[in-house]
């Protein structure tokens, strides 16, 4: 026989084969109604009988008996007599529907929603426009003033209401902007107060060509909340106003990486163009906005975007007007994950400007946002340096940032914080704890680019701190907003990370190395030297010292900034221990950025083959506080293997 299905989103129903099954009265049906909202659990007789009279009869228990064999007889038909109900069963103190997951509309609605978010965002709207199909009217229509259905109807109603804007929002992420409009303009008609969906259809309108539809939608909306709440916009639609109004290429519709890349730059530079020329300060702000979506094009996009900056940099210097100044240095808030920096000399320009600046503001809470922006940029700006000065502004507008309750100002105050938290070994969890922030602050506020910062920090945390699993499912949400979002740098940091993961996990030498030299290969053009230079040279040094192979140091490879914990390496490989010794000695403290740990680990192995006892015990005092972590594992890129077999086999060298 065909099994029995349910219907709740609209006037309950039961049907086999698409034939509808005689349910006899309105009580019968809130019987049913109310089993199948218990979700296949047991409701108490006595329950059922609160739920279907304010004032029950004196034959209420009786009359929910009979409504039960009643519908029994509906759902079960052929069933024998006095044989147990298969569906509708009698257990304890009541009753339950045993229904199939499936066999419920609700319930098949939800699972089409949960899974549309696992499907690529290609498939993921018509998944959910299938899954709105099945909705016949309100839930559960012929109970709406029931109060034990309040709470199920509320919640089921919001969920379609959040289907309808989560379809719209894949359909403007994907470039697919013009089929969302009218279903949003349908769904405001009945829904007004849907901030969210004011936004998106003024996100699609735009995309779409119509600036000036996108900017009347949102003046409705503000009219509207103003009119009947008496509240202004949410941040969200706020923000959006303002960055349509600046005209944001961060809100142009998806293309080509390459396509984005050159509308920018040709953006960026008319802008600055037109800016340095007319001495318009607005067109100076502008300029950085662009500049900045320009930024995350990577390549030659990244290159031109830090060039561009330091000249609208020096031209709001040049106004004397220490708040454009501010404005300017400050709306150059892009994410960034690496500790090292790409430029010294421009960053070291900024670092200054910015520092000019902040003692050009006026000392008073006006300027707080202004001064957090600045303090932000020099913890930023001072990565890989060992100074106090980075870290004190890092903290410092971080305060600030808490202090202003601004979700925007605090992210990046947070990525201040993560560059200036790489000053000794061991801080894998606070750098943790920060990506945590960024990602649970950046979903709540839709800020997609430090969303990515906030997953791609956890995912080099966890890797230090041996959780590949966590890594995993970090690097995998990097990917998909990378995809959705066209972040294309993004996934450079996920190839070294499965290289990397490769090393940890013990897979076969070649493997490994060719996984890292595959990962090398996306640093090819991508704008980001300061990441690239030396890096492949060193993650296989690190893959031979963790396997107890020789270290066959190539003095010819472009070693970049390792060079010094390189040469020592191909001395002692020629014979020439002295001058390896003296190499060794001369060794600075590694830098404070994510490849400390790796550094001492370079150090150490230099020392245990020198047997230098001066080295192995810096090197030991350096790399203690790690001592549960995988050495470099916490760039996200590259190992030298377990803290721990380093200071093992340090202890025994020092004869301790």
């Amino acid at each position: 026989m065909e099994a029995v299905t349910f219907g709740v989103l609209g006037p309950v129903t039961a049907e086999r084969a698409g034939a509808g099954l005689a349910l006899k009265g309105p009580r019968h049906r809130a019987v049913l109604a109310r089993l199948v909202l218990a979700r296949r659990r047991v409701v108490p007789l006595d329950r059922l009988v609160h739920d279907l009279w304010d004032e029950p009869p004196p034959r209420a228990v009786g009359a929910v008996r009979t409504f039960v064999g009643d519908l029994r007889r509906a759902l079960e038909p052929d069933r024998p007599p006095r044989t147990p109900a298969r569906l509708l069963v009698t257990e304890g103190p009541g009753y339950a529907l045993r229904a199939a997951p499936d066999a419920v509309d609700a319930w098949r609605f939800e699972a089409a929603v949960a899974e549309a978010d696992r499907l690529p965002a290609d498939r993921a709207p018509d998944r959910i426009r299938a899954a709105l199909g099945q909705w016949r009217g309100p839930a559960y229509a012929d109970f709406a003033g029931a109060e034990w259905a309040r709470g199920e109807r509320s919640r089921l109603t919001e969920l379609r209401l959040r289907a309808v804007e989560r379809r719209a929002e894949l359909l403007v992420d994907a470039g697919r902007a013009a089929e969302a409009v009218p279903d949003l303009d349908a769904h405001l008609t009945e829904h007004p107060w849907r901030e969210e969906a004011w936004r998106l259809l003024a996100l699609a309108l735009y995309r779409t060509g119509r600036q000036a539809d996108a900017l009347a939608v949102l003046r409705r909306a503000r009219d509207l909340l103003a009119a009947h709440l008496g509240v202004d916009p949410g941040p969200r639609l706020r923000r959006l106003e303002a960055r349509v109004l600046a005209q944001d290429p961060d809100l142009d519709p998806p293309g080509e990486p390459a396509e984005a890349a050159a509308r920018l730059w040709a953006r960026a530079t008319e802008a600055y163009d037109r800016a340095v020329a007319a001495g318009a300060h607005a067109r100076l702000e502008s300029t950085v906005g662009l500049l900045r979506g320009l930024a995350v094009t990577g390549g030659g996009g990244l290159q031109a975007a830090r060039e561009q900056r330091v000249a609208a940099v020096a031209a709001a210097e040049e106004t004397g007007d220490a708040e454009l100044t501010a404005r300017v240095i400050g709306a150059y808030d892009v994410p960034a994950n690496w500790t090292r920096g790409d430029d010294t000399e421009l960053a070291r320009r900024i670092v200054a400007a910015a520092e000019r600046t902040l003692a050009a503001l006026p000392d008073d809470t006006t300027a707080d946002a202004a001064r957090c922006r600045l303090l932000a940029t020099v913890a930023l700006e001072s990565r890989g340096v060992r100074s106090p000065r980075g870290p004190r502004a890092a903290h410092e507008a971080e305060r600030i940032a808490r202090r202003l309750d601004d979700p925007a100002l605090l992210a990046f105050a947070l990525n201040g914080a993560f560059m200036q938290s790489c000053t000794t070994a061991g801080l894998a969890p606070r750098r943790d704890a920060i990506g945590a922030e960024l990602v649970a602050l950046s979903s709540r506020h839709g800020l997609v680019n430090h969303l990515v910062l906030g997953h791609l920090i956890r995912l080099q945390a966890r890797s230090a701190l041996a959780d590949l699993t966590t890594a995993d499912e970090h690097a995998a949400a990097v990917d998909r907003l990378a995809a959705r979002h066209e972040r294309p740098l993004a996934g450079v940091f996920t190839e070294w990370y499965r290289a990397l993961r490769h090393a940890v996990t013990g897979s076969p030498y070649d493997r490994t190395e060719a996984a890292y030299r595959t990962a090398a290969a996306r640093l090819e053009g991508a704008g980001m030297p300061g990441l690239e230079q030396g890096l492949l040279p060193l993650a296989l040094l690190g893959l031979r010292l963790s396997r107890g192979r020789p270290a066959d140091v190539d003095p010819r490879a472009d070693w970049g900034p390792y060079r010094p914990w390189a040469e020592p390496f191909a001395l002692l490989a020629d014979g020439r221990e002295a001058e390896a010794r003296t190499a060794l000695r001369s060794l600075a403290e590694p830098p404070p950025d994510l490849l400390y740990e790796a550094l001492c680990c370079a150090e150490a192995a230099l020392a245990l083959e020198l047997g230098d006892r001066a080295a192995l015990e810096r090197t030991y005092d350096r790399l203690l506080p790690a001592a549960g972590e995988i050495a470099g594992a916490g760039s996200g890129l590259l190992t030298f293997g377990p803290v721990g077999t380093w200071l093992a086999a340090i202890r025994r060298a020092l004869g301790a």
